[in-house]
């Protein structure tokens, strides 16, 4: 296969799902999934704790932020303190104390028990905390997608992002939207995940996870021109990002423009030389050849 042909095929950040082979994950994305799961556990520290969608929202709860911070020290304690919790706490808590144990199970990569964690707690907390049933169902959509079911993860985001709407709450809907992007891509549903992307692009416009994703996705579709204004929005809000570097130098080279490939690529091994990006880094410009 032709460089270009590999690039062309190059998916880029976007979750791969484990019943999807035919949705390849590049060597460079490896790395940044493992990433993705145990981030999920600890990317909000206490307040979010599986999903950095969830790690913009407000502060929780006392109990329950003394909880999430528990994970921190000791998830396997924080598991059994919150199923402690979960036990005695009266209708207005439970959801909190779900919470929490959804956390710990995530910390401890235990996807499928912090998915039922999670959703359990979204249909316990009150029907009308539009909010807190959001960002719980944010938390299992996550949980669905670190184990690569990416159906289950849509049906939970779906959810997500009507509560969030509800709510009132459009930024976070757009970060949901990120979300939903990632799971309608793991079962070709891609002119909906473009579709996602769009929504989430004008509701976090700061993000550069999202100009990323919306590059990767326009490259794979061909559409080149838009390819190259997002990665370049992306570089400008994440100056110093492997994987923005790596896609921006595969643009380049499907854009016929092999001296910027190759200045992005050198980019991501100069940043860290001795990474897994690098390395890949290097195979693309080895692959390139000489000027």
């Amino acid at each position: 296969m032709s460089l270009l042909l590999a690039l062309a095929a190059q998916v880029g950040p976007f979750v791969s799902g484990a019943q999807h082979p035919t949705t390849r994950l590049p060597p460079e994305m490896i790395e940044q999934k493992s990433r993705q799961r145990s981030g999920a556990a600890t990317g909000a520290g206490a307040a979010a704790g599986a999903s950095g969608t969830a790690a913009k929202t407000a502060a929780p709860p006392a109990e329950l932020g003394a909880c999430l911070a528990a994970v921190t020290q000791d998830p396997n304690k924080a598991e059994v303190a919150a199923r402690t919790w979960l036990a005695k706490a009266d209708a207005g808590q439970k959801h909190e104390a779900g919470h929490c144990l959804g956390v710990a199970l995530a910390r401890l990569e235990r996807w499928q028990g912090a998915e039922d964690a999670f959703l359990a707690a979204r249909d316990s907390a009150p029907a009308d905390d539009h909010a807190a049933r959001a960002r719980i169902g944010a938390l299992a959509g996550n949980a669905a997608l670190a184990r690569g079911d990416a159906r289950a993860a849509l049906a939970a985001l779906d959810s997500a992002s009507g509560a969030a709407d509800l709510a009132s709450e459009p930024r976070f809907a757009g970060e949901i939207e990120l979300d939903r992007a990632r799971a309608l891509v793991m079962i070709d549903r891609v002119d909906e995940a473009a579709t996602a992307l769009a929504r989430a692009r004008a509701a976090v416009p700061g993000d550069a996870e999202v100009w990323l994703l919306s590059a990767t996705l326009s490259r794979r579709g061909g559409v080149l021109r838009d390819a190259q204004q997002q990665i370049e929005k992306a570089a400008e809000l994440l100056p110093i990002d492997p994987r923005i570097g790596l896609e921006a130098g595969i643009i380049a080279v499907l854009s016929g423009r092999d001296p910027a490939a190759r200045r992005s690529w050198q980019s991501v091994i100069d940043a860290a030389p001795q990474s897994e990006a690098a390395a890949t880094a290097r195979r693309y410009l080895q692959q390139l050849g000489d000027p």
